[in-house]
């Protein structure tokens, strides 16, 4: 018996896909669930309240990493007045791709409406060696919102002796405040990455990085205190228009981590982190 197959026909393996929408409204002072909708690897679960008026979020993805040729599509939508805050369950670890395959695809759009606030709080993005990733995370804010966002970027974790020395990178941060466009930041690498974050101009040897961006009427208030936040490490802020951007890098995940830690306690002193933040 046969099954039809032919022996020579192109192993084509199993790619996983996610969708994830959350929206939440106000409810008199409280900010409660809208809309929902998970559907393959991407859930989200709601933790209890650890401040009143704020409703905090937690992405999982129950596919165990990504792989190349993976889509995984996230939206949350913050409505007028609400406060929110996403953190993923994990750091999110990127897998070796095979020459033949397309990268990882992941898109993420955030919408603020008239005086909300969003914060997004992902934790490390880890690529192994061959990775292949094109990523893209997306604001659109109103004039009044607030949004606080951090994106870590980890090259192989040097305390399990990995290091990444080819990659393919897109990753873009792009905000958009009342339709005009504030801020596009997008990282590229090919080839041999364990090269380029040798320069000076790219890394300077750096194995870990982070960007940090402030959107809020006292951005440039929070300026000096994230300044001193970061202390002595490789680092730099500026603030301009309404919006503090700060990058950090470090010779490995774990320090970037420390210093990511310090300016959001700067930015958010009166809040503790998300809990999963802390496991």
């Amino acid at each position: 018996m046969y099954d039809g197959a032919c022996l020579s026909d192109p192993i084509r393996l199993q790619r996983a896909v996610g969708e994830l929408r959350v929206g939440v409204k106000r409810s008199g002072e409280q900010t409660v669930l809208d809309d929902l909708r998970q559907a393959g690897c991407l859930k989200a679960r709601f933790p209890r309240r650890v401040e009143s008026g704020w409703m905090d979020a937690v992405t999982l993805n129950t596919g165990g990493g990504v792989a190349a040729a993976d889509r995984l599509d996230v939206a949350v939508a913050a409505g007028e007045g609400t406060r929110v805050t996403v953190a993923a369950q994990a750091a999110e670890r990127f897998y070796r791709a095979l020459p033949q395959d397309a990268p990882s695809r992941v898109r993420t759009r955030l919408t603020l409406a008239a005086g909300a606030t969003l914060e997004w709080l992902p934790q490390e993005t880890i690529l192994f060696d061959r990775s292949a990733l094109d990523r893209r995370l997306e604001i659109d804010m109103a004039a009044d919102a607030r949004f606080l966002g951090v994106e870590t970027l980890v090259f192989g974790r040097t305390a399990m002796g990995e290091s990444v020395r080819q990659a393919h990178l897109r990753d873009l941060i792009r905000i958009r405040r009342a339709g005009t466009l504030l801020l596009h930041d997008a990282i590229r690498m090919d080839g041999v990455v364990e090269t380029l974050l040798q320069r000076a101009a790219i890394g300077q040897g750096a194995r870990a990085l982070a960007t940090l961006v402030y959107v809020a009427p006292d951005a440039e208030a929070a300026l000096e205190p994230v300044r001193q936040a970061l202390g002595s490490a490789e680092a730099g802020a500026s603030a301009w228009n309404g919006m503090l951007v700060a990058r950090i890098l470090g010779p490995d995940g774990a320090g970037v981590r420390r210093c990511v830690v310090a300016v959001l306690a700067a930015l958010r002193p009166s809040r503790p982190l998300p809990r999963v933040w802390l496991c």
